[in-house]
């Protein structure tokens, strides 16, 4: 028979699809798993990077601040200076002006008493001439210097130069003291101007180098900020880089997740049904093989020969229609009711069974005109009801997937800021112990530094005692051994210890020999002291130099962990303000999450919770409609399908 074979042959297919789709599952399952474990170390990475980049923008924001107070500074003191080289300038033109007007004067008044140097009645004209000739404002200066020269006395006069020369005779000319003080006085305004240009020059080559050195320290910091700003955007801009690929990494980082746990969960259900077929399939083809042996015994295959060709069986599928036509008016709105009844029982509508109840109800007149009106009220008004629950379902479809938008946006964002405060904590928490085993190690080395150097001092002590004794042990042994050589030489010498009485073996040398000899037992002294002092002063050598190899090493080690704490501690203060930040945002993400759903409380009780799904209802209504429209076929006389 075919059938085992079909059904053996479709389990043998069954089993290579599944071989494929098994495959496929694994495959599938090694390639997400492999790509979370990417996206994880990715995103562990691009959360290094972001701290990376804000600290580096928050530290040159710092720096780019200070070079703004350093130009605002130089601007400062390049108008400050101006000012008081502005002041200087017009003081040294007044000042210059009056010189030039003074020494002019001078030289004039010069002049003409030059050409007047013949006998006058007296010099006091002169004078006069010379007093109208000097600017008042220089009339001080000039009388000051009379005052002073020991050479010229005038007496104090009311007008003019105040000062007035001698009574001289009648005719001798009197104005050669005049003319020499004059002269005197020229020179000392055209020093004192000459003075004064020099200072003037000076005074401008020093505001010049002063404007170069500001200009040069205003150009200086303007390019470090320019650069700096540059940097700073960069680094910015790279940080909102780095946010986006978090973000769309986490994104398919969890896309994954879900796919790998769907896949699972199908690839599961999809084993346990495969196995399931497979044993049906199994038991079908051990039923089809038991079914076909007894369809091959005597007893049904002999019966078949004999009996199945003489039988003739005709069968067909009848559609039975109902043609029957109703007599009377009343017999048919009582099918109509009876129809009516048999949908509303069907689809469970109230409308169709409330239909059918007026219907059955005995009116006068014309039955069929007041069921006909109901039924056909009823249809507009079913009509209606779905024109307005669609655009109503419209208005609903739009406001819940706006609604559903917003939710899944919010709700991404505050896992995501929730994840993020998660992350900056741990890392402060991580920080502050950090920082605390940092300082704690930082004090442990301080101590251990201490104590080194105090056991290094002991230390020293005692091998500077220790060298100093056997230093003193090596003198008073060579001394000793000094007295005992020249002893035994001089013993050698004498025949008392030479003799050899018949009484001894041998002659006396004295205790030279005895266990070694005094002498060679004092020289292995000498040397031990000797050797003492050499392993001492090694010892203290290398102690000396492994103390300054630790307490080098300690300072290295010690800057290397004020330097991370420095790094750790301005880290922590900078996550501790992008903390802040996050529960701000989180704050506000939650208050606009919390209205999404607020908002779709209230959409649930008119586009949702009704009970039945929007397609149920339609499908009823529409089943209402045309149960409404078969009865007004059937009142109108068709028949009845």
């Amino acid at each position: 028979m075919v059938w085992p074979r079909k059904a053996k042959k479709e389990k043998h297919e069954e089993q290579v699809t599944f071989a494929a789709y098994k495959q496929f599952c694994d495959d599938t399952s090694v390639e997400k798993q492999r790509a979370i474990k990417e996206a994880n170390q990715m995103i562990e990475k691009l959360n290094a990077d972001i701290q990376k980049y804000n600290a580096d923008a928050a530290r040159l924001g710092r720096e780019i601040a200070e070079h703004d107070g350093n130009i605002a500074t130089f601007e400062g003191d390049k108008k400050a200076a101006t000012t008081v080289r502005d002041v200087e300038h017009v003081d040294y033109t007044t000042t210059h002006a009056d010189y030039s007007e003074s020494i002019d004067a001078l030289g004039r008044a010069i002049t003409v008493l030059k050409q007047q140097n013949f006998d006058r009645k007296q010099a006091a004209a002169m004078l006069a001439q010379v007093d109208a000739l000097i600017p008042a404002a220089k009339k001080h200066v000039i009388a000051a210097f009379l005052a002073t020269d020991p050479e010229v006395a005038f007496e104090q006069q009311p007008s003019g130069l105040d000062v007035s020369a001698p009574d001289a005779n009648g005719y001798e000319f009197q104005s050669g003291g005049v003319i020499e003080m004059l002269e005197k006085l020229l020179d000392k305004f055209e020093d004192e101007r000459s003075d004064l240009q020099k200072a003037e020059t000076n005074s401008k080559h020093a505001y010049s180098m002063l404007m170069q050195d500001l200009e040069a320290q205003i150009k200086h910091n303007t390019q470090a900020r320019t650069d700096k700003s540059a940097t700073k955007a960069k680094k910015q801009q790279s940080a909102s880089d780095a946010k986006g690929d978090l973000i769309d990494t986490t994104a398919t980082r969890d896309d994954d997740s879900k796919y790998l746990s769907d896949l699972t969960a199908t690839c599961q259900q999809k084993a346990s049904d495969f196995e399931n077929r497979q044993q049906l399939r199994a038991d079908e083809i051990v039923a089809l093989e038991k079914a076909i042996e007894i369809l091959g015994s005597g007893s049904v295959s002999g019966a078949a020969d004999k009996h199945l060709p003489a039988l003739v069986q005709k069968a067909s599928l009848i559609q039975v229609r109902s043609s029957v036509k109703l007599g009377n008016k009343n017999e048919r709105v009582t099918e109509v009711a009876a129809y009516l009844q048999r949908q509303a029982e069907k689809s469970n509508s109230r409308i169709l069974a409330q239909i059918a109840a007026q219907a059955q109800q005995p009116t006068g007149g014309d039955p069929f005109q007041k069921v006909k009106k109901l039924i056909q009220d009823l249809i507009v008004r079913l009509m209606e009801e779905a024109n307005e629950e669609a655009e109503h379902k419209g208005w609903c479809d739009t406001e819940l997937a706006s609604n559903e938008a917003t939710r899944k946006e919010k709700t991404q964002k505050v896992e995501t800021l929730h994840a993020e405060i998660d992350q900056l904590e741990s890392s402060i928490a991580k920080l502050t112990e950090d920082l605390a085993d940092l300082s704690s190690a930082i004090a442990e080395l301080d101590k251990a530094v201490a104590t080194a150097t105090k056991l290094r001092g002991e230390e020293k002590e005692k091998n500077q005692a220790t060298i100093k004794d056997s230093q003193e042990a090596q003198t008073a042994v060579a001394q000793a051994l000094e007295v005992l050589k020249e002893f035994y030489a001089k013993a050698g010498e004498a025949t008392s210890l030479l003799q050899q009485p018949e009484i001894f073996d041998s002659a006396y040398t004295g205790m030279q020999s005895e266990n070694g000899g005094v002498v060679g037992m004092i020289e292995v002294i000498q040397s031990d002291f000797a050797r003492l002092e050499a392993e001492t002063s090694a010892a203290e050598a290398q102690s000396q130099k492994e103390h300054d190899t630790f307490i080098s090493d300690s300072a290295v080690d010690k800057a290397q962990k004020s330097k991370d704490v420095e790094h750790k501690s301005m880290k922590k203060q900078n996550e501790q303000q992008a903390l802040q930040e996050k529960k701000g945002d989180l704050e506000g993400t939650q208050k606009e999450l919390d209205a999404a759903l607020a908002y779709y409380d209230k959409l649930k009780p008119s586009c949702i919770d009704a009970g039945v799904s929007y397609e149920d209802r339609v499908a009823r209504r529409q089943e209402e409609i045309e149960s409404l429209q078969e009865a007004l076929r059937i009142l109108n006389g068709e028949d009845l399908a």
